[in-house]
């Protein structure tokens, strides 16, 4: 059976879950999550220490204020 096809739309519609309930929120934040973290804190004018380890849930905590600062949030 194919899994229904997920838009970027309904992505953006879903509520967004407290990273604080996650199951893997204490694993170690994935490459995705540095990649987008680096490029938020550049166009913010923020700094982002190469070095810095985050937590899955900490790196989604500090993308959604770096999207706040870089008015990519859809809620501001």
């Amino acid at each position: 059976m194919q899994e229904p096809h997920t838009s970027s739309d309904d992505r953006e519609s879903a509520p967004f879950r407290d990273p604080e309930h996650w199951k893997t929120g204490d694993e170690p934040m994935t490459a995705a999550q540095r990649s987008y973290l680096e490029t938020l804190a550049t166009e913010a004018g923020a700094s982002f220490d190469e070095g810095e380890e985050l937590t899955k849930a900490e790196a989604a905590l500090r993308i959604e204020e770096l999207k706040k600062r870089t008015g990519r949030s859809s809620s501001k």
